[in-house]
């Protein structure tokens, strides 16, 4: 196993995880729970993470959640359930804490849609704006933004922001388009997007929604603006969950990752939730990133403290600060993810 081991390490750049035959006969549940009691780790998982790493977790949420989790862990190790720009930003919080991937390969299609350098040269077109960054964006884009938002709290992040100062609003184009129209701001946007949020389809949702009218849509505002427009309710995942929840409605159509669904199923069992349907021949919409992570790769990188999330310090203290004031400004406000 050793000499596995080590050839495994030499190929994760290339692989993305540990590439280890795990004895079929392990409790992979039960080692877990272990290892994080060995360790003193904590399992961070977002909720489009699939099921059975959301039922090991410490703690299950949405991207401001997490990142306010991360900030005040007093675990060693922090595991991070999720994608490279959440494990990313945990290690900026915690440059002393070790912080884990299960599979570096778990990207983000929004992410991916702002490289640094052609940000860069767009900010220097606009030396008068100052940037607010969705948290779905690389180390790099924090570290050259002002503030940090998530959907969580990106209406009152913008609202902090005088009236009369210029903001670019990177990278998503649909939020913040959807926060231009709510707050009545005239934002430059970013033109990137969520590969899973983009591809739903309007024509099959409207049908759907002919065949269960007594359902409610809830949807994403990374959704385009087609599917927000005919929504019965738009919030980030928290938010959509805890809606869904608490409504008297006991059918729904939801416009997210279907991740969420299992949440929404085991706080609502006896209510119905229905998948919205994408612009291809699914049924329901995964995003490929975050199902990289699975049970297997989970304990593996707990069991040998790799793939490791590592990065240089001035890019960290940049992107710190942007990051801070995001915690800062939600902490005043009384948000939690």
């Amino acid at each position: 196993m050793e000499i596995n081991i080590a050839a495994a390490r030499k190929k994760i750049n290339e692989k993305g995880f540990l590439d280890v035959n795990i004895d079929p006969s392990l409790d992979l549940f039960h080692e877990i729970e272990r290892l994080k009691k060995e360790k003193n780790a904590v399992l961070l998982a977002h909720y489009y993470q699939e099921p059975d790493i959301q039922d090991v977790a410490d703690y299950i949420g949405d991207s401001l959640g997490l990142a306010q989790h991360a900030a005040k862990t007093n675990a060693d190790i922090i595991v991070f359930a999720g994608v490279h720009f959440m494990a990313e930003t945990a290690k900026i919080l915690n440059p002393h804490k070790k912080v884990l991937l299960p599979d570096l390969k778990a990207g983000c299609s929004l992410a991916d849609s702002a490289p640094a350098d052609l940000f860069s040269a767009f900010k220097a077109k606009h030396p008068d704006h100052i940037v607010i960054s969705y948290i779905n964006c690389s180390a790099d884009i924090k570290a050259l933004s002002d503030i940090i938002c998530t959907s969580s709290n990106a209406q009152k992040i913008i609202e902090s922001v005088p009236a009369d100062q210029p903001i670019i609003f990177a990278p998503d184009k649909n939020l913040g388009a959807y926060l231009n129209k709510q707050i009545g701001r005239n934002m430059l946007l970013w033109n990137g997007a969520c590969m899973v949020h983009e591809i739903f389809s309007l024509e099959k949702i409207t049908r759907l929604k002919m065949r269960h009218p007594e359902a409610k849509l809830i949807a994403h505002p990374e959704c385009e603006d087609s599917i927000l427009k005919i929504a019965d309710f738009i919030g980030s995942t928290t938010q959509l969950l805890k809606y869904a929840v608490a409504d008297n409605a006991n059918t729904f159509i939801v416009a997210t990752e279907t991740g969420i669904l299992h949440q929404m199923q085991k706080d609502a069992p006896e209510k119905t939730f229905i998948p919205a349907p994408p612009d291809n021949a699914c049924a329901c919409n995964d995003c490929p990133h975050m199902k990289l992570n699975t049970l297997e790769k989970l304990y593996l990188c707990m069991e040998y403290e790799e793939p490791e999330i590592l990065m240089d310090e001035n890019l960290r203290v940049a992107a710190l600060k942007p990051i801070q004031r995001m915690l800062d400004i939600s902490k005043a406000a009384g948000l939690g993810g």
